[in-house]
């Protein structure tokens, strides 16, 4: 059965979701339940003096209005507990939650949050990330006493001998804004007390035992009083690490013991969930005459909005890539991450590791140019190679793969004579305002948890039959986000115990039944619960091999550890795998308007062993759709703290038109000793490289380096009109 391995078998949930079959969270709405609505706070940065709710709960229908008040524990966060359910005194943002209306009907419920009466003392607000850490600077947590939600330094070498001893120093700064995950589904789910007393919330997330861990801590209760279950989940992308509904969903049902029910709308969910961390990174590079990278000073600022979310961990991942995938000598990083009165930045695909190499792929390309060497023999230079030490000082991880990708990808071009001077190129520099332009780049990323945080998935499998293995069980609490993951599981689990696929049943999206395989993020799933399953299906087989019925065994995985990082120097082993990626993308850029139309990528990654190849190339091109909307499209825009950009009239996204005619997946299968028959998670990598492999094809048709993310073409146009406009080499100008 183990060629099951590998085999595209159809997703068992894909008719229910083309047939429209499956139950999403708002499919769980039913008639007699209560309807909630959030009262936003509607400013950036504002004193709470009074909460007036009496009309609100004179409007016909209203059941309720809950406030700070009834909340037992008004704090919650993934890491720090920092951001309270309800406001009760201040207000950070424009989306904090005031107050909730609980109301017979959806229309009820509206109409009396718009009578529920907030009186403000307006704050002074901050909203650049660099201005929030000067002295002075309005607080965002007073109690804090300062807006540095948490810095990071990176050291290796001596940069300062390196940079004197360089041949070629080169400098710039480079901004990443934030991104949306416009998931398919916005928020939504319902929430009950069941006949033994426990808080039952079903809804979409990544984690359910974190999900019921913090509703627990809120609500005073111990975690078995409170049951998490998953509906269908039309996509996450980190979007739903965060609590955004579930905990009020909670709270309201907990006091007042019936149904309800909350469905947002896609401002509301817009306004209300974190978003993708604008990074600002200054940069200086250096190297010999002989391609050689001798030197990376960086500085990374992330704006980290009102609340701490997971700023801390991004900002960490970004620090450790400021050299991107490549062996450099003496680096000097310092990374921030900064309170500020916009929207809270949190996980979103890729976690720090794009913005990063935005800047870092970008002055590679950029020293090859000034070194007069090819961009890609300058990368087959200076890659990682096995063996090499991180920025952190201590070797990578087994499994570097990153030269592989790359050559890969630099074949497939060869093979396809993209960029060779075809005649599809020769007829683009012909016309006066089309250009055609090719860009190379290579990426890392981290697959799951990092910096000492005790990484573990848990996975349990019953096995049932009277001589033979009939049928089994499989109990793991991973969530399926549109990944894929519950096909993984059952393709591992089936060619483990040698059974067919229909032969498993997959219990997966109940906290009261699935033990804990930790979140759906970090590209960890089909590593870390695959792993989990893949070792309680043999523990499973012992069992029944010695005659045990039926057998039943449950195992935690833990990968090698990995430690937090040394506060002064930096250095730790913050990861026990990374995932490669290489990509090469050729795009047309319109020289009049700055418009850019991507053509073709090539995208390579090694994922160790691909369990489901359909899946894979899946989601590689559904990244690499994400990905070209970071790097050209989607410019999520904030003025003051209110968001410009609420709705997907304004926030632009990818549509059919947009992609390119040709995309070329390429799977390696490079096994990682870690993960279940060698496979490693790869679903962020592809967003990665995408943004600065676009802006190097954008100066291969150009002349133009764009900095600024997204490349839209108004910046694009102004990049181009620099660019002719500056002096030339040599030019007394």
């Amino acid at each position: 059965m183990t060629a099951l391995i590998g085999e595209s078998l159809p997703r068992p949930d894909a008719l229910g979701k083309v047939t429209g079959a499956a139950n999403y969270p708002a499919d769980l709405v039913r008639a007699g339940m209560l309807h909630l609505k959030v009262v936003f706070a509607g400013r950036a940065h504002a004193r709470i003096t009074a909460i007036d709710t009496a009309a609100a709960l004179a409007y016909p229908g209203v059941v309720a209005v809950l406030t700070a008040a009834d909340v037992p524990y008004n704090a919650f966060g993934l890491i720090d507990h920092d951001q309270p359910v309800l406001c009760a005194d201040t207000v950070r943002f424009q989306g904090d939650k005031v107050a909730l209306v609980v109301a017979e009907s959806k229309r009820a419920a509206a109409a009396a949050a718009r009578l529920v009466q907030v009186s403000y003392e307006d704050l002074p607000i901050v909203t650049d990330a660099r201005a929030a850490m000067q002295p002075g600077a309005p607080l965002v947590h007073v109690a804090r006493g300062s807006n540095v939600l948490f810095s990071i330094p990176i050291r290796k070498g001596d940069v300062v001998q390196a940079f004197a001893e360089a041949d070629i120093v080169i400098e710039d700064e480079f901004s990443t804004s934030w991104q949306e995950h416009a998931f398919l589904q916005p928020e939504a789910g319902i929430a009950y007390v069941d006949e033994q007393g426990r808080v039952v919330v079903e809804t979409a997330g990544q984690w359910l035992h974190e999900d019921r861990k913090q509703i627990a801590a809120m609500l005073g209760l111990p975690e078995d009083q409170v049951v998490i279950r998953y509906a269908a989940i039309g996509g996450a992308f980190g979007g739903r690490e965060d609590l955004s509904i579930q905990h009020v969903l909670a709270l309201a049902a907990w006091r007042l013991r019936k149904p309800v029910a909350l469905v947002w709308n896609r401002e509301e969910s817009m306004i209300g969930h974190h978003k993708r961390h604008p990074i600002t990174v200054r940069c200086k590079w250096g190297a010999r005459r002989d391609g050689t990278i001798t030197a990376v000073q960086a500085e990374l600022l992330a704006d980290g909005g009102a609340y701490a979310s997971t700023s801390q961990e991004v900002t960490k991942v970004a620090a450790i890539f400021a050299n991107g995938a490549y062996n450099v000598a003496n680096v000097w990083v310092d990374a921030y991450a900064v309170y500020t009165n916009n929207v809270p930045s949190g996980a979103f695909r890729g976690f720090g590791a794009p913005q990063a190499q935005f800047a870092s792929e970008i002055m590679v390309t950029r020293l090859a140019h000034a070194l007069g060497i090819d961009p890609i023999e300058l990368r087959r230079k200076n890659l990682y190679r096995e063996g090499d030490i991180e920025a952190t000082q201590r070797p990578l991880p087994p499994g570097v793969s990153v030269r592989e990708c790359m050559e890969a990808v630099v074949t497939e071009l060869r093979t396809r004579r993209i960029g060779d001077g075809g005649q599809g190129r020769e007829q683009s520099h012909a016309t006066s305002h089309l250009r055609r332009g090719i860009g190379l780049a290579c990426g890392i990323k981290n697959v799951g948890y990092s910096f000492g945080y005790p990484e573990q998935a848990t996975a349990t499998v019953e096995l049932y039959g009277e001589q033979a293995i009939e049928r089994a069980i499989v109990r793991v609490g991973a969530a399926d986000v549109g990944q894929g993951t519950h096909l993984a599981m059952r393709q591992i689990a089936a060619a483990t115990l040698g059974l067919a696929p229909e032969q498993l049943t997959l219990i997966t999206d109940d906290s009261s039944q699935a033990p804990n395989a930790g979140s759906a993020s970090a590209s960890r799933l089909t590593l870390m619960a695959g792993r989990a399953v893949h070792e309680a299906a043999k523990a499973a087989l012992q069992q029944w091999q010695d005659e045990e019925r039926p057998a039943i065994a449950t195992v935690q995985f833990r990968p090698p550890a990995t430690t937090a990082l040394a506060p002064v120097t930096g250095e730790g082993t913050p990861n026990y795998c990374y995932g490669y990626v290489a990509q090469a993308v050729e795009v047309e850029v319109n020289t009049l308007t700055g418009q850019v139309q991507v053509l073709s990528i090539i995208s390579a990654h090694d994922v160790g062993r691909a369990i489901n190849r359909q899946q894979v190339e899946g989601q590689i091109e559904g990244c690499l759709a994400q990905a070209l909307g970071y790097a050209l499209l989607e410019h999520f825009q904030v003025r003051d703290g209110r968001v410009l950009t609420p709705h997907f009239s304004t926030y632009l996204l990818p549509t059919a038109l947009d992609m390119p005619t040709e995309i070329v997946p390429i799977i390696l299968e490079l096994a990682d000793p870690n993960g279940p028959f060698g496979a490693r998670g790869m679903s962020e990598m592809a967003l990665v490289p995408l943004a600065p492999a676009i802006a190097s094809a954008i100066h291969d048709a150009t002349g133009a380096w764009v900095t600024q993310q997204p490349m839209t073409p108004e910046r694009v146009l102004a990049a181009i009109h620099a660019q002719t406009q500056a002096p030339r080499a040599g030019s007394t100008e």
